[in-house]
């Protein structure tokens, strides 16, 4: 959950996720499973007035082009093909595109286009996001 000022008012920004890969659309979160949660935690806040401004609820999902941050995204996403930008070269390139293979200690496994394993630090990912599979 993401409180803040925006604009002229406040905004309340809650991210839904589900456990498990999320390997397809099916598996993610749908519009209905926002609008739920929506509408039951808008009922929920005015009844305990939780929030002291008026504001607005925003209810979303990740996205199925997600973005990747931590050890675990990247191990929860293995198989998935991905964008993944270094800050520094990593065999002589920043920028890779392929498929998650896992995590291996500090290190992000990745499958370039052609095929080669590549080990990614994961103190140098600076941008890391699947993409949308058809």
């Amino acid at each position: 959950m993401i409180y803040g000022r925006e604009g002229g008012g406040f905004v309340l920004r809650v991210v839904l996720d589900r456990p498990g890969p999320s390997a397809t659309a099916e598996d993610s979160v749908s519009l209905e499973h926002c609008q739920k949660v929506s509408e039951e935690l808008s009922a929920v806040l005015d009844v305990e007035d939780v929030v002291p401004d008026q504001y607005t609820l925003e209810v979303s999902s990740p996205g199925l082009d997600r973005p990747l941050r931590t050890a675990e995204d990247f191990r929860r996403f293995a198989g998935r093909l991905a964008k993944i930008v270094t800050a520094e070269p990593v065999a002589r390139q920043t920028a890779f595109a392929g498929h998650l293979r896992g995590v291996d200690g500090d290190d992000v496994l990745f499958e370039n286009e052609g095929g080669k394993l590549v080990r990614l630090p994961l103190g140098l990912i600076r941008r890391a996001r699947l993409e949308v599979e058809f």
